[in-house]
């Protein structure tokens, strides 16, 4: 009996110790393999990390290259752009078609002649702070004639302004806003524009502004520097800076800017043949605007009541053969009124006028836009020719007699 015991016992503990083995080894196998499973996940989640970080690196480094010197011109200069809308009053006159038959009888007139009526007129345009305190440049043929003005800013907030002073010859007005702290621009040097960089035209085109409260952004370069252009409605567009950055109506009085943010002019005036944009805007070089802007601060008009007592023509052909002059170019003086300034500079009928401030002067048109931007107490200096021999003569405006 103790015999079989102990074989039963031989054959049965290998089983025992097996189960035993068996069942710590497989414990140990399950703990491992949790483990394991955990350490995947950690890397699956860590790896998930990575990428979800390494995409937001890439997503800002294609936002931070999506920068540039445009966008953060336009940032910094948008704040301080404006919206312009004014109210004028406008005379009318109706010519009465009765008026015709009776002709100028002084009866019938009373009750047949042309009537003139008044009417108010909205408009509207662009414009850019200058100054903390709330100086703001613009056209004259945008607020000059304004009966109310009312400035919009970026946020919304509205403003009267006061019309401070405005010129009809240089198409610069200067208005102001009440308040102080206000965002502006800095005013750059249009001597120093290179033809071919490039610019940003900003401002309100259609009234775009009050819809969408920011301003239009247009981009180009310049196409062309000292452009004369011809006079209208008295105004005096000379030494312009031409580009291609679309204008639109709307955009008069609103900044030219470099890619630095700094004004290099205003916008004035476009070329629409067909009511559209073709690429050939011009802005009014902002160095001619400063001394404008010193001045309309100072007294509210720019002093142009002077005269010169000089009548000129242009040189045309024959004159140019009568005084033996290569090409046909200049002016020749065909009056100097006595005591007058240029009979003082000591100019005489015959003298012909070739250059003005060191501006050749090819016609009447031209010595004519120049005399005509100048200002009182400003001295021309002006180069003749006379007896075939080239000499300089100064003409100082001086202001005319009552």
């Amino acid at each position: 009996m103790k015999k079989i015991l102990i074989l039963i016992i031989m054959i049965t503990l290998p089983f025992l110790v097996g189960f035993g083995l068996g069942y710590s080894v497989g414990n140990r196998s399950i703990a491992q393999s949790s483990d394991e499973s955990f350490n995947l996940d950690n890397q699956l989640v860590t790896t998930a990390t990575y990428h979800q970080a390494n995409r937001d690196s890439v997503g800002e480094q294609i936002s931070f290259g999506r920068q540039n010197a445009i966008t953060r011109a336009v940032g910094f200069a948008s704040p301080a752009v404006v919206g312009i809308n004014v109210t004028e009053v406008r005379e009318y006159r109706y010519q009465n078609p009765w008026s015709r038959m009776f002709g100028d009888d002084p009866f019938f007139r009373q009750f047949f002649g042309d009537k003139t009526f008044k009417q108010e007129v909205k408009g509207l345009g662009s414009g850019f702070i200058v100054s903390p305190d709330g100086y703001i440049l613009t056209n004259d043929h945008v607020a000059g004639n304004a009966s109310k003005i009312t400035i919009t800013l970026t946020n919304k907030e509205k403003y009267e302004a006061e019309l401070i002073g405005t010129d009809l010859v240089s198409d610069i007005s200067l208005l102001k806003i009440n308040g102080k702290d206000f965002s502006y621009l800095k005013l750059g040097n249009s001597d120093d524009v290179i033809i071919g960089e490039w610019v940003i035209a900003m401002g309100n085109p259609f009234g775009l502004f009050e819809i969408s409260d920011k301003p239009t952004v247009t981009v180009g370069v310049v196409s062309a520097t000292g452009m004369n252009l011809n006079a209208e409605g008295g105004r005096i567009y000379r030494g312009m800076i031409q580009t291609d950055a679309a204008i639109n109506q709307g955009n008069s009085g609103g900044p030219l800017l470099n890619s630095t943010g700094e004004v290099i002019g205003v916008n004035a005036v476009i070329y629409t043949p067909n009511q559209g944009n073709i690429g050939l805007g011009f802005a009014i070089p902002i160095n001619r605007v400063k001394d404008i802007v010193a001045e309309l601060k100072r007294s509210g008009k720019i002093e142009r009541n002077f005269w010169t007592g000089l009548e000129v023509q242009t040189v045309d052909a024959r004159v140019a053969r009568y005084f033996d002059l290569d090409k046909a170019e200049g002016v020749i003086v065909t009056d100097v009124k006595r005591r007058s300034p240029a009979d003082e500079s000591g100019f005489k009928p015959g003298d012909i006028i070739i250059e003005v401030n060191g501006e050749k002067i090819a016609n009447e048109n031209a010595i004519v836009s120049i005399v005509r931007t100048s200002r009182a107490g400003d001295v021309l200096k002006m180069k003749v020719i006379r007896d075939k021999k080239i000499f300089n003569l100064s003409l100082k405006l001086e202001k005319q007699p009552s």
